[in-house]
């Protein structure tokens, strides 16, 4: 069959079981945009930036679990990608990026709008493309999302020139042989018995799980294995959800902003088990004394993180549902009744006390909780201190109900990602979670939650600042503030409504309670501007210290 290079593009779209692009059209991807027009089956999402198509790409992929895509044209198009890339590559987040190109005859000559996207993004991507010959497309286009899906998933680029799009050719409908799946070693399993027997003699034991639960799909094989041996569960910010906040034996977020009783739980523990944490500086404090007198058990997919950040005495790496239940079938229980009541203690002496008597975040986020309990909701978050309140006071139950940047920290993540969630996953609701800054540099696509009609509500926590430099400029500067308060206010309430966006500002616990309600029971998209004082994310652990040293504000 000889089709153009921008429907073999379509086809392989369609084969890979995409639905859903996010995108943005320009002079050099308009052979695939032309095409797009006669395509059935794909769904193409104008977004208002091609950053904003990036993330929004990156939220489907973490909702659904399903790699996704976003398109641009060449130059700047193809460079307002590089933040939502880098985005999902620190949080290895399955995303496929289609940026067109200068015609091949052009490439080197610094033509109009001309830039070396696949150099650029080389340090910031799985893997990457430039298809200067049309007959290794369809082959390079499924390789680019079996790299992206596959291992330790990660974003891949394909950079396509404007003529190899527009020619035609004889479509190979024969789609790549499968990459085989990991498979159980003898040695590996040795190992797996090494560690459960380590397990088994530990008196302090703490299971810490990451982001690589969730990506896995090993949230029951950790809770089963967590129940049968009576370990204690600390979360990593990626790692929320992948054992349900609820559960008995979860003691929450542990790292910088982490519970008192996560943190002792890990700073005392004999025996650590990592489950898909990359054991960032953020989550360990000071490194070596995170790993000192202690045995540390590392299961990850990648073994290049094995080893990488803290020294371990066991490492396992591959498949996480197969180790994890081995473990579980291997370790004997043993008896952790001192170690529990030490964290019982821990739990009391450190309990948080909600104030309902003024408007404050914890509170808001205990009332979303409390709202949203029985319902199917995702949750993605911005990034600062209203990131860090949520992570802790928001009960996630469920893996790919929260969606946050974490590894790159984007401000101006949480939006697109919202819409993008909210394409993936329409029976469930999208509440979007931001602070005043980061709305600022994404908030124009509220217009395409607008005009895509997606029932998003977005909590806008509005201190009329940089809340989390603010607070690092008090603790660490002598209290000079500079550059992190940002006066005059912006009325949000009209900035929504001039996208056609129903929005409401509260001033009181009684009114957000109200307004919130009011919202989950609509079906359109909602914001709500929650405006609170200055305040500070307790506790807090000095960087660079150990887990247990918290910093006095």
């Amino acid at each position: 069959m000889k089709i153009s290079g921008a429907r073999a593009v379509i086809e392989c779209l369609l084969e890979q079981g995409v639905d859903t692009v996010f995108g943005y059209p320009g002079g050099m991807i308009l052979p695939l945009y032309d095409a797009l027009y006669d395509a059935v089956g794909v769904q193409h999402v104008l977004t208002v930036h091609e950053q904003g198509a990036a993330h929004a790409a990156d939220g489907y992929a973490r909702a659904s679990g399903r790699v996704g895509v976003c398109i641009a044209t060449s130059g700047p198009g193809a460079t307002n990608l590089v933040t939502g890339l880098a985005a999902a590559y620190m949080d290895s987040v399955p995303v496929v990026a289609i940026t067109g190109q200068v015609p091949t005859n052009l490439l080197g000559r610094d033509a109009f709008q001309e830039v070396d996207i696949t150099g650029i993004t080389m340090p910031i991507t799985k893997h990457n493309f430039q298809i200067k010959d049309i007959r290794k497309l369809p082959q390079q286009l499924r390789q680019a999302f079996k790299i992206a899906s596959s291992g330790r998933p990660g974003p891949v680029l394909v950079d396509i020139p404007r003529d190899v799009l527009s020619a035609e050719f004889n479509f190979d409908t024969i789609p790549l042989v499968p990459n085989p799946d990991w498979k159980l070693t003898r040695r590996m399993e040795t190992l797996i018995q090494e560690a459960a027997e380590v397990i088994a003699k530990a008196k302090r034991p703490v299971i810490v799980a990451g982001g690589g639960v969730v990506s896995a799909g090993a949230d029951a094989e950790l809770i089963a294995f967590a129940e049968n041996c009576r370990l204690p569960v600390v979360s990593t910010l990626m790692g929320l959800g992948a054992f349900p906040a609820s559960h008995p034996q979860a003691l929450g977020l542990t790292g910088l902003h982490g519970w008192q009783a996560a943190n002792n739980a890990v700073h005392d523990a004999d025996v650590i088990i990592a489950a898909g944490s990359r054991f960032s500086d953020r989550l360990t404090g000071n490194r070596t004394q995170y790993s000192s007198d202690k045995m540390v058990i590392h299961i990850d997919i990648d073994p290049a993180e094995i080893d990488k950040n803290v020294l371990t005495h066991l490492g396992l790496a591959g498949d996480m549902k197969t180790i994890l239940s081995l473990l579980n079938r291997y370790t004997d229980p043993g008896n952790l009744d001192e170690w529990w009541n030490s964290i019982h203690h821990w739990r009391e002496q450190y309990m948080f006390e909600y104030d309902d008597s003024y408007l404050n975040v914890p509170w808001v986020m205990k009332c979303i909780s409390q709202s949203t309990v029985e319902k199917d909701v995702v949750f993605t978050t911005d990034v600062g201190q209203h990131q860090m309140w949520a992570a802790q006071h928001l009960k996630i139950e469920k893996p790919r109900t929260w969606l946050t940047s974490g590894g790159l920290g984007a401000m101006g993540f949480g939006l697109p990602a919202a819409l993008g969630a909210q394409m993936a996953v329409d029976h469930k609701r999208v509440i979007h979670i931001v602070g005043d800054g980061g709305m600022k540099m994404t908030g124009n696509e509220l217009y395409t939650i607008a005009a895509q009609r997606l029932p998003v509500i977005s909590v806008i926590i509005n201190n009329s600042s940089l809340g989390m430099i603010r607070q690092l400029q008090h603790a660490f500067y002598n209290k000079r503030y500079t550059a992190c308060c940002l006066p005059p206010d912006v009325d949000f309430t009209l900035y929504a409504k001039s996208f056609g966006v129903h929005s409401v500002a509260v001033n009181s616990s009684q009114e957000f309670a109200k307004a919130f309600d009011d919202a989950l029971a609509s079906k359109q998209p909602e914001v709500i501007v929650v405006n609170v004082t200055k305040n500070f994310v307790t506790p807090m652990i000095t960087p660079g210290a150990a887990l247990n040293e918290f910093v006095e504000l």
